[in-house]
Parts: C-alpha cells; sequence; structure tokens
C-alpha cells in the first residue's frame, strides 16, 4: 500500500505475556504492553497519541505566527469508565510553555482552538461524545 492517505503498522507478539511490539515497516519499532512492563499499554499510547498531534499542531502553528517557543510540554490524564469496554470518557490536556509573551496569549489561543477543532487527526478519530478540556500553563 502506496497511496498518499494510507497508514500501515504491524504489531507483533513478543511470544510472552502480553507483550507486543510494532510500527511502520522499516520505520521506528515500539513496544506495546497491556501490562504495562516492558512498554507503553495501549491506552497511554492513545492519551501519547492525542498530545502528540496536538502538541505538533500547536507548535506549528506558533512557528509560522513567529511567537517564540522555548518548551513545549503536553501532558494528558485521562478518565476511563468502569466498565467494559472502559473507554475513555474524558480527557484533560494541559499546556505547559515558555517563551510566548502576554502580548502573543490570542495566538495561542487560537493555536490551541485550531488544532482542537480542525487539525487534529487523532482527536477527530475519537468518539465525539469525549469530553475534552484544555488548559494552558506558564512557566
Amino acid at each position: 500500500m502506496s497511496a498518499p492517505n494510507v497508514r500501515q503498522v504491524r504489531l507483533r507478539w513478543s511470544g510472552e505475556g502480553l507483550a507486543f511490539e510494532g510500527g511502520p515497516e522499516g520505520g521506528v519499532q515500539i513496544g506495546v504492553d497491556s501490562d504495562g512492563a516492558s512498554g507503553q499499554t495501549p491506552m497511554q499510547l492513545l492519551l501519547m497519541s492525542l498530545a502528540g498531534c496536538m502538541g505538533v499542531d500547536v507548535l506549528m502553528i506558533l512557528q509560522k505566527s513567529r511567537v517564540p517557543v522555548e518548551t513545549l510540554e503536553v501532558e494528558v490524564t485521562g478518565v476511563r469508565a468502569e466498565t467494559p469496554p472502559k473507554r475513555y470518557v474524558s480527557v484533560e490536556l494541559v499546556y505547559r510553555i515558555t517563551g510566548p509573551s502576554q502580548d502573543d496569549q490570542a495566538k495561542l489561543d487560537r493555536a490551541i482552538e485550531l488544532s482542537r477543532d480542525r487539525y487534529c487527526s487523532v482527536l477527530h478519530t475519537l468518539d465525539s461524545a469525549l469530553d475534552v478540556q484544555i488548559r494552558v500553563q506558564r512557566g
């Protein structure tokens, strides 16, 4: 498959426990472990994917807007349902950022809004009923 809008990864069971390793053909391989012993759990990876997608969007938008960014960290906390399938019922993203001045606040808010509402393909792949909260912390 080489169509431009097609992505493919392969995950292979390690032969032990609930541990797998995988990634794209010829690309970086990562560990996935339901027990969390030899890799991230699938649900942790989902949160990391959301943080990565929105983090990249926001950084790119800020760079195009000529807003200085010294550090950027995105922390995601997910709350799971009590019963199977134990999906995330809510997530909160906290952006910790240094570099932008108070004068850049509107551009920072707009970058987050654009990622959330338009660009983040991970977020838009998730269930539309998911409650997503976003905060920004300066420091």
